[in-house]
């Protein structure tokens, strides 16, 4: 019986030590020719002792008792090996010495060349020796790859990681790590990888030159482990395929049927989480004939983990999806309707807001179910899609050899197209990793939002609107009206703008022979398609109020505003919120108004138009009745919402006789004679041609309603809170919408003059541009 020993040989000490004093020198060496700072010098010292201490161990397992002449020109090519890494680890910090590094690397891959020979020549040939080359082999092309991740990429990494991912491999599937036959084929593209990554780092080549050269040596290394792979399980699984069969055949077909079913929908599934894109414009069959890399890098790793382990990370891994994808589909939501994506941060709130809009457009029946559908689709994903992955990984683990050559396959497929840059459609790559950047991006969102309400902090701190006696408007009514979705593509899209025009031309020919006078330009606003509230707290407070986050700060502090600014100067001051059916505590403290009338208070007893409130005409003459009527008063200040132009603009109400208004009845049969709802939306053009309408009544009533009730000491300003949604507005609109100021006092209109805003109701493409959080500063400085 062969003695054990309890301490490894001195010899193999020596020598072994000998290797961490040849590291320590060339870590000297290199700090005084091309310099080392802390990093490199913290990893090489790393290096030298995880070298030393491993040899020791690795050799003293064997029964050896010192390192032979081969093995001590491996140990050289390792202390050159150090110096690499030292050199490398300190070029994340710093300018990197590439000479040295790429002499260092040259010399150690031409040192492979020579152990090999002398072992054979001395007879001293053992598996440890080989090994140890091996491993040398392997870190060396690590660290190369390290360094070339800064000039193509981290797939390189890929190569650099290829033996560390096969030993990882082993432990969970052990007959990977049986003896197989030795390849010479096997030698020589482990050679091709070292001089790949070294004429890389030199960086002598044309980029693209550089990245197919490597594309194609990482090609190479995964067919050489792919044939290792495939013959050891060949060898180690005879029987196998008899199993699978047998067991396939104790299955039955309507069991079978089920499970392909089971499994295709979770392939649907998981498939549109993975590459669906986030643009509903992109919505197209190509957008999912693409190679999601998330799915590759899953199985593989979920495959390589022990059984347990890997089930837990393809459920965290399909919880993950299940949250992507809920995103992705409410950003689709959102770019439709708000031409922007959803704002992970801040856009929860407008889930109510949401229930809201559909049962005003819809019922509250029909609002409520849809509500209800849409939180059952989102908790659905949540828990269908972890479950889809669990089920993918698992029918992938039935067949692991098959499932890592399909992977191998689809790894090349990927990194070829990444680097060629081939696309199945514009804007939709093959080689996709969708799911990654939809979570870059939401992280990227999150941050930038944090920060915004730090920055929006300090901006609510800065001066308020200016205080002012306002006495160029002494004694007048001044009335700012919005009118609902009235944005820029009214006045100028080709298929809306003709019976706009015509409206907002006749309207200035009337209005001038009544002896009133209007000035307009755009404002660009700070929302689009709706969420109208963050357009009247910009005009309001001055402040650019565009997400939900920042108008809950604004409306959580005293900020003085437009409102606030006419009732501390002496105006009795008045909100119109017509589709409010609630208590709106926050409006009356944050604005101060001294009375708000909504839905409940305005005494409307006719049928529900858009988004259920009363036609535009009665909320005017309610106006008109209840605060400009009466003769001995204040002058009025008031914010008038008109909401006739909500989507989904229908149906459509007609103009009367202001005396015949009452109590609204007058409006009844209405509805009726109006297309539906259904009726518009059954096409794109019957909807944009409904928004039309509904824009010309509303203007129609304003003009209407200046001729009947305006007088000397009323001034109307007149503007959109933002552009209709993107059905109407098309792509790429913009957020500008038209503003006109209408007054019979020629001293109104003079004091505005140098504003240098055009002529009468109708703005053409050249008329000025403010951004909407100016005007509020600008008009009271016109009349202070």
């Amino acid at each position: 019986m062969p003695t054990v020993r309890r301490h490894p040989p001195r010899l193999l000490v020596i020598q072994a030590v000998a290797g961490l004093v040849g590291v320590l020198l060339v870590l000297g060496a290199l700090a005084g020719t091309v310099g080392l700072r802390t990093p490199g010098w913290v990893v090489g010292v790393g290096y030298g002792l995880t070298l030393t201490g491993l040899l020791i161990r690795a050799v003293w397992r064997t029964g050896r008792g010192h390192l032979g002449p081969a093995d001590a020109v491996t140990l050289t090519r390792a202390v050159l090996v150090g110096g690499l890494t030292a050199l490398v680890a300190d070029s994340i910090s710093g300018p990197a010495p590439v000479s040295m590094m790429v002499a260092l690397a040259t010399v150690a891959l031409a040192l492979d060349a020579v152990d090999g020979r002398v072992a054979r020549r001395t007879g001293t040939v053992t598996p440890a020796g080989a090994r140890f080359d091996m491993e040398v082999d392997s870190f060396l092309l690590l660290v190369l790859a390290v360094y070339d991740v800064r000039l193509l990429g981290s797939w390189v990494l890929l190569i650099g990681a290829a033996r560390y991912l096969f030993v990882a491999a082993t432990w969970r599937w052990p007959w990977l790590d049986r003896p197989a036959p030795p390849r010479y084929w096997a030698k020589v593209v482990a050679a091709i990888q070292g001089i790949v990554l070294t004429v890389t780092m030199a960086g002598l080549l044309p980029t693209p030159v550089l990245a197919v050269a490597v594309l194609a040596a990482l090609g190479l290394l995964v067919e050489s482990f792919g044939r290792q792979v495939w013959w050891l399980f060949r060898h180690a699984r005879p029987d196998r395929s008899a199993e699978g069969a047998a067991s396939a055949r104790a299955v039955s077909p309507t069991r079978r049927v089920l499970a392909g079913l089971t499994t295709a929908v979770a392939v649907g599934l998981v498939w549109f989480g993975l590459v669906g894109p986030s643009d509903p414009s992109q919505l197209d069959v190509t957008a999912f004939l693409r190679i999601p890399l998330e799915a590759l890098i899953m199985v593989a790793l979920v495959l390589t983990l022990p059984r347990r382990a890997g089930q837990v990370v393809a459920v965290l891994g399909g919880v993950l999806l299940g949250v992507l994808t809920v995103i992705k589909l409410l950003d689709i939501g959102f770019l439709a309707a708000l031409d922007r994506p959803f704002n992970l941060l801040s856009d929860w709130s407008y889930a109510r807001s949401f229930v809201e809009l559909l049962g005003g457009s819809l019922g509250d029946a029909a609002g409520t179910a849809v509500g209800i559908a849409t939180a059952v689709l989102i908790v659905g994903l949540l828990v269908l899609l972890p479950l889809a992955v669990r089920r993918l990984v698992r029918v992938a683990g039935r067949d692991r050899a098959l499932t890592y050559r399909f992977v191998g396959a689809f790894g090349v497929i990927w990194l070829v197209a990444a680097t060629v840059g081939l696309q199945v459609a514009p804007g939709a790559p093959l080689a996709a990793a969708e799911a990654a950047e939809t979570a870059y991006q939401e992280l990227s969102t999150v941050r930038a939002g944090l920060a915004d309400r730090e920055d929006f902090a300090e901006q609510l701190a800065r001066p308020t609107l200016p205080p002012s006696a306002l006495t160029g408007l002494a004694g007048k009514d001044v009335v700012i009206a919005f009118v609902e979705s009235y944005g820029r593509v009214a006045v100028q899209d080709p298929a809306i703008s003709p019976g706009v025009d015509a409206v907002l031309n006749n309207g200035t020919r009337q209005l001038t022979a009544a002896g009133f006078g209007g000035r307009s330009a755009f404002l660009t606003s700070p929302t689009f398609g709706g969420i109208s509230w963050l357009a009247h707290s910009t005009l309001e407070s001055g402040l650019w109020v565009n997400n939900q986050a920042r108008y809950d700060q604004l409306t959580a502090t005293p900020r003085a505003t437009l409102i606030s600014t006419f009732r501390d100067a002496g105006w009795r001051t008045v909100l119109n919120v017509p589709a409010n059916t609630r208590d709106w505590p926050e409006g009356q403290r944050f604005y101060g108004p001294d009375r708000i009338d909504d839905a409940r208070t305005v005494g409307y007893r006719g049928p529900p138009f858009a988004f259920g409130a009363p036609p535009d005409q009665y909320t005017l003459a309610h106006f008109a009745r209840t605060e400009l009527a009466p003769t001995d008063r204040a002058p009025v200040m008031a914010e008038i919402d008109l909401l006739t132009s909500h989507s989904p603009w229908a149906p459509l109400p007609e103009l009367v006789d202001w005396a015949r208004v009452g109590d609204g009845t007058v409006f009844t049969g209405m509805p009726e004679r109006s297309p539906s709802v259904d009726q518009v939306w059954a096409s794109g053009d019957r909807v944009r041609a409904a928004y039309g309408a509904t824009i010309e009544y509303s203007l129609s009533a304003l003009i209407s309603f200046v001729l009947t009730y305006g007088d000397d000491d009323l001034v109307l300003v007149v503007l959109g809170d933002h552009q209709p949604a993107s059905i109407v507005s098309g792509a790429d609109a913009g957020r500008d919408v038209p503003v006109t100021i209408i007054s019979k006092d020629p001293a109104v209109l003079d004091a505005i003059a140098p504003w240098g805003w055009q002529p009468g109701l109708h703005p053409d493409p050249q008329a000025p541009v403010w951004r909407m959080d100016e005007f509020g500063d600008r008009f009271l400085r016109a009349f202070a």
